[in-house]
């Protein structure tokens, strides 16, 4: 019987440096070449504090918003490519709000909700705090949102694909060092697809930070990796800039005619003043998450180690129990041998006294006899050990009980 699983269909490379590889396009010579002329990029280190994309806010402003519908298609387009997807032509962007078929049924505020022209439906979600709750959250959304689709009336057909984007700032899968990976529904020994109807994309922003630090991406090639790198320039969370990952966004977007305009909206973002305010109110309630989860997971890490040390405790006091129930043991087993050692003694002890008993009434009736016989005292004495006061001693009962 077939067996069905979640496989996994696509990773991004995990090692391959592209310092070692000895053959080159032409195109990544010259950027290479032209990373030591970075003070002729078109852009410049900005005058004004960028926004960190990673923070939703700012992410919908750029890749929610109608007017740069175009930057979302290739930003998506790129995405998709990797799972072999047809290329977005269009797209329209959907109500961003799923809840459910009841009052009491549980709602969610998705981050971006798009669908395409060919009715496929994309759900983005970029999430900076790691709740540990990513994979179920993600199947979650997707579930609510395909089912969904499906009015009162209409037949399953009318099923189209949902594709699960989830954009992380924290490490997910721990089996690989790939910063993108994307799983579908596949038979689990032959491995041939069950439907192309369900598909979800896992990205990992440090992840791909420390192959940027490793020499081991080309975004002069890979388009995705350098719209993955735009998002990844600012690090709020440890109020960090990449300067150097901007500067070489910054030549590439002066072949890049999109990456070009959506630095430049990027820019305008982060100078336009209710755009910032609203910006840093959502930073802050990001970063007080993050705090709260942060002392949350030092309270259980404290707990967790009282917890050790009260089991290690209990551990000692199980141990000392013990130890005193062995020597209970002992002492009661030496007790027992004790006291049946004395027993012993005082068995061979009466044994002993009643032999002697014995012996001594034997020896008067012996010493009694001779006496009757008239045999001198002397020689009674000699054959009996008995004394001369016990043999008069004898010899008086003796007339006593002639009288």
């Amino acid at each position: 019987m077939p067996r069905i699983c979640l496989h996994k269909v696509y990773s991004s490379p995990e090692t391959t440096s592209l310092y070692v590889q000895e053959d080159l396009p032409k195109s990544y010579i010259k950027y290479q070449r032209r990373k030591n002329r970075t003070e002729k990029a078109l852009h410049g280190i900005p005058d004004v504090q960028l926004m960190d994309l990673k923070v939703d806010f700012a992410f919908k402003q750029l890749f929610g918003n109608e007017k740069n519908k175009d930057i979302t298609i290739v930003f998506l387009n790129a995405i998709l490519a990797k799972s072999g997807r047809s290329p977005i032509q269009l797209l329209f962007f959907q109500n961003i709000e799923i809840g459910g078929e009841y009052e009491e049924d549980k709602k969610s505020r998705l981050d971006l909700l798009i669908e395409t022209e060919n009715k496929e439906i994309v759900n983005i979600e970029i999430q900076i705090n790691n709740e540990y709750n990513m994979v179920n959250r993600a199947l979650y959304y997707w579930s609510r949102i395909f089912s969904e689709q499906l009015k009162e009336g209409q037949n399953y057909k009318a099923l189209y694909p949902v594709i699960s984007i989830n954009i992380m700032h924290f490490d997910l899968l721990k089996e690989t060092d790939a910063f993108h990976n994307i799983f579908r529904l596949y038979e689990m020994e032959q491995k041939y697809p069950l439907t192309d109807r369900i598909e979800f994309h896992f990205v990992e922003i440090p992840k791909l930070i420390t192959a940027w630090k490793k020499n081991q991406l080309n975004p002069w090639e890979d388009v995705l990796t350098r719209w993955l790198l735009l998002l990844g320039t600012v690090d709020q969370r440890k109020n960090h800039f990449y300067d150097d990952i901007y500067q070489e966004l910054g030549e590439i977007a002066m072949v890049d005619k999109t990456l070009n305009v959506a630095m430049r909206v990027w820019e305008d973002l982060s100078r336009t003043k209710e755009e910032r305010l609203a910006y840093e109110a959502r930073l802050k309630q990001i970063l007080d998450e993050q705090s709260k989860l942060l002392d949350r997971e030092q309270l259980e890490q404290e707990m967790e180690e009282l917890k050790k040390q009260k089991n290690g405790i209990e551990i000692k006091m199980q141990e000392a129990e013990v130890k005193c129930k062995e020597a209970e043991n002992r002492r009661k087993e030496e007790e027992s041998k004790r006291k049946e050692e004395e027993s012993k003694r005082k068995e061979e002890e009466n044994r002993r006294m009643e032999a002697e008993s014995a012996l001594e009434k034997r020896t008067k009736q012996i010493a009694l006899i001779m006496i009757k016989q008239g045999i001198d005292y002397t020689e009674i004495m000699q054959a009996t050990d008995l004394t001369s006061e016990q043999l008069e001693s004898i010899q008086q009962q003796l007339e006593n009980d002639h009288n």
